[in-house]
């Protein structure tokens, strides 16, 4: 699973450097080390597999080699996201809509890095392994990661790619929606994991219910910031389409 994951990640990666660049007038700072990081990643992205199964039975020594690897792989990360915000600092900031998306994928993706650091500590795993708080970590990674990397990118180039202009108010209106329905879906996962609460399970006590609520409003709230992306998409293409008759 891992190469996976990590594969997936690297292009978001370069994706949050080109918008942090842009949009703060500042090269990348460390720029080779953030090379050397990408490929440090790369490498090891195949060598810390099996520490989703520190609990299947593996002897102590595996186990101890799969936390060191795990723990190293976190290294190149941090050098990324302190490169980011050494960027950042200093830089003449343009709160536009993409750079608010690579800011939030610097938070969230950092978030999720944490909470890995933390299973990787083959004790810790064996009492959280298969609860909502493993659920809630990788889905910091990539499902908001990978996911906030493709819309910074997209409000990035759109424009360029297309030659149309999306509406600035829906965008900003997509962004907080969006990043507070996630949030809301994502952040309880790690309270439910830490309770206990197994996944992959059709069915849970009532006990789990608050939490779950407000997962369910959190998935509301996800529905209606993609219906609201795709309308901003519908008004980008229309809107133009109808200035470009009234020229011609």
């Amino acid at each position: 699973m891992h190469p996976e994951v990590y594969i997936i990640i690297i292009p978001g990666f370069g994706v949050i450097s080109q918008v942090v660049s842009r949009f703060t007038l500042k090269p990348i700072f460390g720029y080779l080390g953030m090379v050397y990081a990408m490929m440090s990643i790369g490498i090891l992205g195949f060598i810390v597999w099996s520490h989703h199964m520190l609990t299947v039975g593996l002897d102590v020594d595996s186990r101890a080699y799969f936390t060191a690897a795990t723990l190293m792989i976190a290294l190149p990360t941090g050098i990324k996201v302190f490169s980011w915000l050494a960027t950042v600092y200093g830089g003449l900031i343009h709160y536009s809509v993409p750079f608010l998306w690579g800011l939030a994928f610097i938070l969230l993706f950092t978030i999720g890095g944490l909470t890995g650091v933390i299973m990787a500590n083959a004790s810790i795993d064996v009492a959280i392994h298969d609860t909502y708080y493993i659920v809630a970590h990788f889905h910091y990674v990539l499902s908001l990661g990978a996911i906030y990397a493709i819309f910074a990118g997209f409000y990035t180039w759109i424009g360029k790619i297309t030659g149309f202009n999306f509406n600035n108010t829906m965008a900003y209106v997509h962004f907080i929606i969006f990043t507070v329905a996630v949030n809301l879906v994502f952040f309880p996962m790690h309270a439910l994991g830490l309770s206990g609460m197994p996944r992959r399970i059709p069915d849970y006590p009532d006990g789990y219910a608050g939490w779950n609520s407000i997962i369910s409003l959190g998935t509301i709230l996800t529905v209606i910031s993609i219906i609201m992306f795709l309308i901003l998409v519908n008004h980008m293409f229309s809107y133009t389409h109808r200035s470009v008759r009234r020229f011609v």
